[in-house]
């Protein structure tokens, strides 16, 4: 089999690797990759924009793919599974009208509502001077997030209410995230602790990966600005079974039977951004249409069940009734490295020391690199992630951390209290 991996990020290095694993899987492809996805056995780096539909198709056409797996959001929302489907050719990934559930987080709340999906209430505004009114009228705690796709970094936790206004300012008034911003949601803030619920789907049913929960906010005790993940582990101990059944029965069981009622049935992955309140009730924060990043790198490293196999049932009519996903038993945490000024203005170009220094049981997976007169440099805000396989989450965590230890770059910047949570459950 031949793979192609849409992307550049540490998830496409994640799935890269996870796909090559396969002893059915020949070739893998990734367009464009990164120095990471570039040292791997049987990948192969293809130097193609991911929003080039076309020379995508055809590439994918012209190597005989029998395959091709979309990593980041963008291509999704922008229909590149209607392109390939239009040409012939095997995508997974949801369609265009699917992808709306991340690309409009308006469109997601107004499903949810439709399907009877639990969620925090919310109204949404195109009006800054609106907006503020209800703002004002509602309180502090409040969520502000804009519209589209902002990379992760477009949600705003205010803890005040001139914060939640400055914040509706910048997305409404100040053009900060473009078009993704000229719509915003405002919701209620909730209470509880948050997880990550990752899905394979075929349309009619859906097969979950092992839990995981990440950590947006940027410093440590999970404060500070939102960015894309600064890490995460699994399994997350706060997806009990009984949450588990829960997660399945009033949140993706319903999605699935809603998308296929709506006619945009769901093929791909389905990343289910959750609050567990302390009842154990989960309620939906946002929904993802791939993988999520980091919790791609720390799940699919515990993965042991072929996953092009699966991927290719999703979407080649034979579907998953009876799937099984197989779980290395240790757990898995992975630490984010970032460039000194992320979330905001961000260093590149800096020199990375260490990417050599092996050390079992872990694994280093490339997210902004790459290569300058023979060197690996930063090229992004997130760098690299750090996973740690180990007995437990605390096990996991120290691996991942002497890992982390061993590299450096001017200003290199990380969260040392990845998996936090679980570790304070884990003593009472």
């Amino acid at each position: 089999m031949r793979v192609m991996i849409v992307g550049s990020g540490g998830r496409e290095h994640a799935l890269a690797c996870t796909v090559a694993r396969s002893d059915a899987v020949e070739t893998v492809f990734v367009a464009p990759g990164n120095p990471g996805t570039a040292a791997e056995a049987k990948v192969t780096n293809v130097d193609l924009p991911p929003d080039d539909f076309e020379a995508l198709a055809s590439f994918a056409e012209r190597r005989a793919a029998d395959l091709t797996i979309v990593g980041p959001e963008a291509p999704l929302v922008a229909g590149i599974r209607d392109h390939f489907d239009a040409c012939g050719l095997k995508c997974f990934g949801p369609s265009r009208a699917a992808a709306r559930l991340e690309g409009s987080k308006s469109f997601a709340k107004r499903f949810m509502a439709r399907h009877g999906i639990p969620t925090a209430a919310c109204e949404v505004f195109t009006d800054a001077a609106a907006a503020e009114r209800y703002i004002r009228g509602r309180g502090a705690p409040i969520v502000v997030k804009a519209d589209g796709l902002a990379a992760g970094k477009g949600v705003v936790v205010a803890r005040d209410v001139e914060e939640a206004v400055e914040a509706v300012g910048h997305m409404l008034s100040a053009d900060r995230f473009g078009e993704a911003g000229h719509q915003v949601v405002i919701e209620d803030f909730l209470v509880g602790e948050e997880a990550s619920f990752i899905c394979i789907c075929d349309g009619e049913q859906a097969v979950p990966f092992a839990s995981s929960q990440d950590h947006k906010p940027r410093d440590e005790g999970d404060t500070g600005p939102n960015t894309g993940g600064m890490g995460a582990y699994s399994p997350a101990p706060v997806v009990t079974p009984a949450v588990h059944d829960r997660i399945m029965g009033e949140i993706v069981n319903p999605l699935i039977r809603g998308a296929l009622a709506d006619g945009m049935p769901y093929q791909g992955f389905l990343y289910a951004g959750l609050m567990i309140t302390p009842d154990g009730s989960p309620s939906v924060v946002e929904f993802n249409c791939r993988f999520g990043d980091p919790e791609a790198q720390p799940v699919l490293a515990r993965l042991r069940s072929d996953l092009a196999e699966l991927c290719l049932r999703a979407v080649d009519g034979r579907g998953l009734e009876g799937a099984t996903l197989e779980w290395d038993t240790r757990a898995a945490l992975g630490v984010v490295l970032a460039a000194g000024g992320y979330p905001l203005d961000y260093d590149k170009g800096d020199a990375i020391a260490g990417l050599d220094d092996d050390l079992p049981d872990t694994k280093v997976f490339h997210a902004g690199t790459a290569v300058s007169d023979g060197t690996v440099v930063t090229a992004g805000g997130r760098v690299l992630c750090v996973v740690g396989l180990g007995e437990d989450i605390a096990a996991a965590q120290s691996l991942a951390y002497q890992r982390v230890a061993t590299i450096h770059w001017r200003r290199m910047t990380y969260r040392r209290d990845i998996g936090f949570r679980a570790l304070q459950r884990a003593i009472g």
